[in-house]
């Protein structure tokens, strides 16, 4: 009995982290980037939101909730080239050109390449087994998507197949050089 009223007053041990998939992976290596430079924006993690959202068909609050496992994860995690082999042989090359483009956005979302970001980046393109040429192109496509189309090009992006979901998707952007003719 007293056994038992003790353990009443130990603090409870905390829950297991779940063991990492791609996407936890993927979203700690996010996180891990974000929070390199030491100043973890609300644009970075509404970004991580954002991406996670994307890549893997979630609504806005269970993006949030894989975010915040992907934190605790990031925090108890192992190095960053473990989770990028995770992805590697759990994934196929569309989905790890996927992750590689996603983290680009993350380094890039604040307008600063951090040299801590920058080595995340390199670690895991290198254990997911990625080329450099492949890193120059998901950064060119990173900044693509955060400065958007450039003038005069359509916005509006045919039907797509995300690639770590298998989910269609379609784009209802509107393309601003569609213009209703006036009378």
């Amino acid at each position: 009995m007293l056994k038992k009223l003790f353990q009443v007053f130990r603090p409870q041990k905390t829950p297991a982290q779940p063991d990492p998939d791609a996407e936890l992976a993927l979203g700690a290596l996010l996180v891990r980037v974000a929070q390199s430079d030491r100043d973890y924006q609300l644009e970075e993690i509404s970004l991580i939101d954002r991406i996670l959202a994307r890549l893997y068909q979630h609504d806005a609050i269970e993006a949030a909730k894989v975010r915040a496992a992907c934190e605790k994860l990031h925090a108890a995690a192992p190095e960053t080239d473990t989770f990028g082999r995770l992805i590697r042989e759990t994934t196929g090359l569309e989905e790890r050109l996927a992750a590689l483009d996603a983290l680009w956005e993350v380094v890039l979302a604040d307008g600063h390449e951090h040299p801590g970001e920058m080595k995340i980046v390199e670690d895991a393109r290198k254990a997911m087994g990625l080329s450099k040429a492949d890193s120059d192109t998901a950064r060119a496509r990173a900044q693509g998507k955060l400065l958007g189309p450039e003038p005069g090009v359509a916005a509006a992006q045919p039907t797509t197949q995300s690639p770590l979901s298998g989910a269609t998707t379609i784009s209802l952007t509107p393309d601003p050089s569609d213009k209703e003719p006036q009378p």
